[in-house]
């Protein structure tokens, strides 16, 4: 599922929480966005920027869900050939 906000919106909208004109609360009114959803943002980008040890960068995110898939499909593909396998141990034990 898409982000419903833009990669580029989310960058300006931290860019300009950062400048500290206006308030967190008064920037994100002023976006339409909810102060929580803007103060995440910001830490998601101070985690890209700085590489935190309690949070996972964006790239590590997309990485993680990748391996998830990955794992996923791995699984159902060696239950695949488990019951194959089976299955044609079946067909050998039989006599004729």
């Amino acid at each position: 599922m898409p982000a419903p906000h833009p990669p580029k919106f989310r960058r300006r909208a931290v860019e300009l929480a950062r400048r500290g004109e206006l308030s967190v609360a008064a920037l994100a009114k002023q976006l339409s966005i909810s102060e929580s959803c803007l103060r995440h943002w910001m830490a998601q980008a101070d985690a890209d920027d700085n590489s935190s040890e309690t949070r996972l960068t964006s790239a590590e995110k997309r990485e993680l869900t990748q391996l998830r898939r990955d794992k996923r499909r791995l699984e159902m593909e060696n239950e695949i050939l488990k019951r194959a396998a089976a299955y044609f141990a079946r067909e050998n034990v039989l006599p004729n």
